[in-house]
């Protein structure tokens, strides 16, 4: 990590899990534990979308921001089942997670529609956790850089500098996700700072090291810390572990200390 440069973030994305009541539990054990990561990391649960309105009352006060698991790129019209941009900062969002690989994979989302989706949350004021990573096939077949560059140039696609600053990349390898594999420190590394060179190119510097890029591959309490002394792991992007206080709170202190 890098805070003089950056922001560092650890959000929770909690996926298809807990319900309203349990949603509350979870985030009042979960704030007093990161209260002194307030003006250090930025703390975020990323929550079903049952559970925002409750999410947001129950952080009320606090240092935790409350983000959303996705978002549709129109502002409202006939998409039975989703959810707009509007809607979510209206109740108060702050966050949005675009392009997560479960949604790429078993929702057919594209990189196309992670573009409209990153331009609406934009528009609508939210800040976007858009997600890229390669398949195993294709790390072994050698085309990381291949696969996470195109991502990347398309999913920021007619962004402009200010708004590419204001979005957070989380670099998962599909590979690592919820499988209990994680990537070394030295890949995530080697990934991330991949990214931030293609963001120079195709920006500039300046705009590259405002960019926060997240690790979001199984990081935890026991590899938090390796993780995140990497320059360019500015946080990440937590599965199982921000489903337990005290292991989400392992790795919001790591962060902070780091």
């Amino acid at each position: 990590m890098n805070k003089a440069l950056r922001k560092a973030i650890i959000a929770g994305n909690w996926k298809m899990n807990k319900t309203r009541p349990e949603a509350k539990e979870l985030l009042e054990a979960i704030k007093p534990l990161v209260a002194n990561a307030d003006g250090k990391v930025e703390v975020v649960a990323c929550v079903p979308f049952t559970n925002l309105e409750t999410a947001v009352n129950a952080t009320a006060g606090s240092n935790i921001k409350i983000g959303a698991e996705n978002v549709h790129y129109e502002k409202s019209g006939a998409f039975t089942g989703e959810i707009s941009a509007d809607m979510l900062t209206e109740i108060g969002v702050t966050y949005v997670v675009i392009g997560h690989s479960e949604r790429r994979q078993y929702f057919a989302e594209t990189d196309e529609t992670v573009n409209k989706r990153t331009k609406a949350a934009l528009a609508a004021g939210l800040l976007p956790i858009v997600c890229v990573g390669e398949m195993l096939a294709e790390r072994e077949a050698g085309i990381t850089s291949e696969i996470v560059g195109k991502q990347i140039k398309l999913d920021l696609a007619g962004l402009t500098a200010e708004d590419v600053k204001k979005t957070v990349i989380a670099y998962e390898p599909v590979w690592a996700i919820g499988t209990g594999k994680t990537a070394t420190a030295d890949q995530a590394e080697e990934v991330c700072a991949f990214i931030r060179a293609t963001i120079a190119s195709l920006y500039d510097q300046a705009t590259a090291d405002a960019v926060t890029i997240q690790y979001g591959g199984s990081m935890n309490a026991k590899n938090c810390a390796e993780l995140l002394a990497k320059p360019n792991v500015d946080g990440g992007l937590i599965g199982g572990a921000s489903l337990k206080a005290d292991d989400f709170n392992v790795i919001v202190q790591a962060a902070v200390n780091g």
